[in-house]
């Protein structure tokens, strides 16, 4: 049985007391942008008819209701979170779409998937991945899940290459979030989020780990001048 380390609880519990502004936040801090990256993601994505997908670290359940937008009526969603106050606010957001049919969630760290073997034709995480403590663990698990063929998308913050932009987004994003995260929320939580980012591996390191982990096919993509970059591979059919 997995269990959690020091590190893990400890933000397992933060996320638990951010949740019930979580969603308020992540629009308000990102402008917006976070839903263009989401759907960007999902696309990338080829689910069949009668597929099913896994969205890890899946939160109040927006790249899981996404993905129940872009796909057949036939496709059902699995939504794995460890943080039982994200599940809390996921459930009433699914309950209240059109999709409850369709999208089961799940309380369950990255690292221990609680599935079989290759029974998933997509698995996605959005600005999950770095906090996956034991990262190499998790690439492993999301491999072992993907049916032959299918798509991993891990989409995360990252650092933008323009040496101007980065200065801004430095400032924004260690000056300015964690000020306004903290008018609204637990300020710690957002001081957490740009030291993550920063302590981040690059993108030729993680493309290294999704290579251990048994992805080929290896894509990276940068989205908005490189604050978030969509990371793709495939897991090869047999």
């Amino acid at each position: 049985m997995f269990r959690l380390s020091d590190k893990g609880r400890g933000i397992r519990e933060m996320f638990d007391a951010i949740a019930p502004r979580y969603d308020f936040l992540n629009r308000l801090l990102s402008f917006g942008i976070d839903r263009r990256w989401r759907r960007f993601t999902v696309r990338q994505l080829a689910v069949p008819k009668g597929g099913a997908v896994l969205d890890i670290a899946t939160g109040t359940g927006d790249v899981a209701l996404e993905v129940a937008r872009q796909t057949d009526p036939s496709v059902s969603i699995v939504g794995v979170d460890f943080t039982q106050g994200m599940l809390v606010h996921g459930l009433e957001k699914v309950a209240a779409s059109l999709y409850p049919e369709r999208i089961r969630l799940v309380n369950a760290p990255c690292e221990a998937l609680p599935h079989p073997d290759s029974v998933f034709d997509g698995v996605t995480i959005a600005f999950g991945i770095r906090n996956v403590v034991e990262r190499q663990q998790g690439l492993r698990e999301m491999f072992r899940v993907l049916k032959p063929g299918g798509i991993v998308a891990i989409l995360e913050f990252s650092q933008p290459e323009s040496q101007l932009f980065r200065q801004i987004y430095y400032f924004y994003f260690r000056r300015l979030l964690p000020w306004v995260g903290g008018l609204f929320s637990k300020r710690s939580a957002y001081q957490y989020l740009p030291d993550s980012v920063l302590e981040f591996p690059t993108t030729e390191e993680f493309q290294q780990m999704m290579t251990a982990a048994g992805f080929i096919e290896l894509r990276s993509v940068p989205l908005t001048f490189g604050i978030a970059t969509l990371h793709i591979g495939r897991r090869q059919a047999d």
